[in-house]
């Protein structure tokens, strides 16, 4: 099966959503709340939740979906649900048959709050599944810098599509990354790419439109002959990944140059298109479960790009288990010709780690 009507429903569904998460972008005023767990969401995230669901269920009404927000906040938050129901009603492609592709517009106020709440799905290892992560790296967004929005289609527990906006990184794969990231504060026409791949098809990359999807290109991750002249791409947070372990990883590697930073899934769409060539996240406790949401995109799109993705034991991600990655520890993704000895590398640090405990 080829799923092309889901890749191009995924990616005008990620198209649409960027126009909104842009506007809020550029906003001062985002309508952040913070999530039990101490987390951030802003209108964005509700927003672009709202507006990917409704396309899914449109196209796909016997889908499942597993989204990472809910809207009970918003219900009782009467201002804020104002605020983001007009983004939402304002909110469509210039182009009205990729809209009507989507569905059209969200009908109203409740139906918006319906739609965010459509993502309640536990996951699992049978039928077809989507993932949503509407603003991947709010933190990265609150404060300007890189941040995704990601979905991706799950069929039988086996990732099919996987779709990537990254609305900060620049256009041009040949443009060098800075090694700061976190100051993009305006709307940069030279700046916003989509990434998308179905299984067994290849990974592609194209810029963000406002209507019908822009022409695109293949893309693969470069393949790395000394890897002391690789590149790391990893996570600002600290409390996401362990830099610490990560720097020990690149000394054992013979890897000199400075990481790049940068928040959400843009990190996998940077190395698939060969402007990086590692991405190592890891845990920072040992009881913590990476979200599914987190990394079925661009797991499938590094992989279409002649990369591979592990956890830090050498097992591939399993998207089959609910909502958290909970078979695994950690992630591991490079280059093919060179994963071994990354992973080799980073089974090392740990194992020492581990050691220095005892």
């Amino acid at each position: 099966m080829s799923f092309e009507e889901e890749r191009k429903v995924a990616e005008l569904a990620v198209q649409r959503a960027m126009i909104l998460t842009r506007k809020v972008f550029l906003d001062a005023a985002k309508g952040t709340l913070s999530k039990d767990d101490q987390s951030p969401v802003t209108v964005a995230d509700f927003g672009a939740q709202a507006l990917i669901n409704h396309a899914l269920l449109s196209a796909f009404p016997g889908d499942e979906i597993v989204g990472e927000e809910e809207a009970s906040a918003l219900r009782d938050n009467p201002s804020l649900r104002r605020q983001l129901w007009d983004l939402v009603r304002d909110t469509r492609l210039d182009d009205p048959e990729s809209e009507s592709v989507l569905g059209g517009p969200v009908e109203s106020e409740e139906h918006m709050l319906e739609m965010i709440d459509a993502g309640r799905s536990k996951g699992g290892s049978k039928g077809r599944i989507w993932t949503v992560d509407p603003v991947d790296g709010t933190k990265g967004f609150l404060r300007g810098g890189q941040y995704a929005v990601a979905l991706a289609l799950i069929v039988d527990g086996e990732v099919q599509v996987g779709v990537l906006g990254c609305p900060n990184l620049p256009v041009d794969s040949t443009t060098p990354l800075p090694a700061d990231l976190s100051s993009t504060t305006t709307d940069d026409k030279s700046l916003g790419v989509m990434f998308a791949a179905a299984k067994g098809q290849g990974a592609f990359s194209r810029p963000l439109a406002r209507g019908d999807l822009a022409d695109e290109q293949r893309i693969s991750m470069k393949s790395v002959e000394n890897l002391a002249d690789a590149t790391f791409c990893e996570s600002v947070e600290a409390g996401h990944s362990s830099h610490g372990d990560q720097a020990a990883i690149a000394k054992r590697l013979g890897i000199t140059k400075d990481s790049i930073r940068m928040d959400s899934q843009a990190k996998y769409g940077s190395i698939a298109r060969g402007a990086g060539d590692i991405y190592l996240r890891l845990p920072v406790r040992k009881d913590y479960e990476e979200k599914i949401w987190d990394h079925a995109a661009g797991d499938l799109i590094v992989r279409e790009a002649d990369g591979e993705v592990t956890d830090a034991n050498g097992n591939r991600l399993d998207f089959s288990r609910g909502r958290t990655l909970v078979a695994n520890s950690g992630v591991v993704a490079s280059s093919r010709n060179i994963h071994r000895q990354v992973l080799e590398a980073v089974k090392a640090v740990l194992t020492e780690k581990e050691a220095s405990k005892a």
